[in-house]
């Protein structure tokens, strides 16, 4: 009840953050995406490491944050709104939102991985260096593959939030 009457004379306030933070997410995710391919791509061991530690703390500084925004401010929109949530509507970007963290979990992990990989690509030789460059590989493929469809969902999530195609009541 309290956060209803906080919010009450400022639903354009919540809107605007709400707004905000899917803006975080979705150019975060972009960028993360972006320049860790672009430094597998390289295969500059340095400069895989050093974008590999600023994705794993760019995910910790905007994408955790955002996405507790998102929820918190999505459901008091909810709230404040009157929409249900038994809703196809909000059964739908419910779903889309558990698709996304079911694919970013692994990914955040994956990064960590990715990060100690390219440490190992530094000292390695011969053999060793080949081995690790094909698990870094083989890693970035995951990756990939899980950042995907949760980009994807994100943008189907921002799809339903404009339009409401489906009922909300």
């Amino acid at each position: 009840m309290l956060m209803k009457v906080l919010f009450v004379d400022n639903y354009l306030v919540l809107k605007m953050i709400h707004v905000l933070s899917s803006m975080v997410l979705i150019g975060t995710g972009a960028g993360i995406a972006f320049f860790m391919l672009m430094a597998s791509r390289s295969g500059n061991s340095q400069g895989i490491l050093m974008t590999a530690n600023n994705v794993v703390m760019a995910d910790w500084i905007f994408t955790a944050p955002a996405v507790i925004v998102q929820l918190i401010s999505g459901l008091l929109l909810m709230q404040l709104l009157g929409y249900s949530y038994t809703s196809p509507w909000f059964v739908s970007v419910i779903s889309l939102f558990v698709l996304i963290g079911c694919c970013w979990m692994p990914v955040v992990w994956i990064q960590y991985k990715l990060r100690s990989l390219a440490e190992g690509l530094i000292v390695a030789e011969g053999s060793h260096y080949d081995l690790l460059v094909q698990q870094f590989r083989t890693w970035m493929r995951v990756w990939m593959l899980l950042g995907i469809p949760a980009f994807m969902s994100i943008i189907m999530i921002l799809y339903l939030m404009i339009f409401k195609p489906i009922a909300v009541i």
